[in-house]
């Protein structure tokens, strides 16, 4: 019996690919029952980037796929709320490095509050996020004062904004650098993003040797076609390792109350320090020093705008 350690690059249902890495080698498995029992209320109690224990008699193949007998601790998750069943949740990845979110201004419209769900969602679990404003090469010329606006929402709040272009490659080599590990880490980023917004096309362009499927957008509602059913990771000829995620149409915020949702916008985390009352909402209070820094612009409104509708949200997403 052979034992030993192994990430998981992909995730098909029950079926999973394990991979060796730095040496990127690649067999399948299937998750032990009792494993899948003892998980918590995550749809998929095993997720991409999670490392796990296995253990084969023979050589791993699809006929006689490896055992994963264990899912070692995670220094991080990403998760959304189930879209099918309210009281559960979806685990996207683990143990990352850096997520990549990925949005354009026009094709398709950027939908602020759904950017800023994510948002609030790696700031909860501590994960490095860098915001990506691809097809710039598309829209930028004639809509540079929308293109500038936008940025200082985010730069404002502290983020970065790399701009891009899969088809002049510009932001790519800025995107293969923050790709690479750090240190001991091994690098492993998510890039996540709406349908259509053109994530496998960067991820091309980062590494032209990966072929991730690619959709075009469907004109009659300006929004993308999902071509990436799977969880899959890649690794990067340059450094790090890149996972690539299905298109999203929604992103249900998971296990968040109502009273610390303002914690994860850091703009007004900062701003409450200075708060007249403890607890505030942010909402109605007097003296409320996140309102008045909305007011003198240090806080974009659509970040408030964002805020206000997240305590407003209904329990599908919540």
């Amino acid at each position: 019996m052979i034992k030993g350690e192994a990430i998981v690059v992909k995730n098909a249902g029950s079926h999973f690919v394990l991979g060796l890495l730095p040496q990127w080698e690649l067999f399948p498995a299937v998750l032990r029952g009792r494993v899948r029992l003892n998980a918590s209320n995550a749809t998929n109690p095993i997720a991409v980037g999670d490392r796990v224990v296995f253990e084969y008699e023979d050589t791993p193949s699809e006929k006689h796929p490896a055992q994963i007998t264990g899912i070692l601790p995670r220094k991080n998750h990403i998760v959304r709320k189930s879209t099918n069943l309210s009281r559960q949740s979806h685990v996207i990845a683990a143990n990352l490095d850096r997520v990549f979110l990925v949005t354009t201004l026009f094709f398709p419209e950027v939908k602020l509050p759904f950017l800023d769900r994510q948002l609030v969602t790696c700031e909860m679990y501590k994960i490095p996020a860098t915001i990506v404003l691809n097809k710039v090469d598309i829209y930028r010329d004639e809509a540079s004062e929308q293109v500038e606006y936008f940025k200082s929402i985010y730069t404002r709040a502290g983020y970065d904004v790399v701009e891009t272009s899969a088809k002049t490659t510009e932001g790519i080599d800025t995107l293969r650098k923050l790709c690479r590990g750090q240190g001991n880490s091994l690098g492993i980023n998510l890039i996540s993003g709406e349908s259509g917004v053109g994530k496998s096309s960067l991820i091309k362009a980062i590494d032209p040797s990966l072929d991730p499927k690619i959709g075009d957008i469907s004109i009659a509602h300006l929004q993308g076609k999902h071509t990436t059913s799977l969880y899959e990771m890649y690794p990067i000829s340059t450094g790090g390792y890149i996972i690539d995620t299905p298109g999203l149409r929604a992103f249900g915020l998971q296990g968040l109350e109502k009273e610390e949702i303002y914690t994860y916008f850091p703009e007004m985390l900062e701003a409450s320090r200075h708060c007249r009352f403890t607890p505030c909402s942010h909402t109605h209070e007097p003296g409320c020093a996140v309102k008045e820094a909305v007011e003198r612009g240090e806080i974009a409104p659509e970040r408030y705008n964002s805020y206000l509708g997240m305590l407003e949200e209904d329990g599908k997403f919540r």
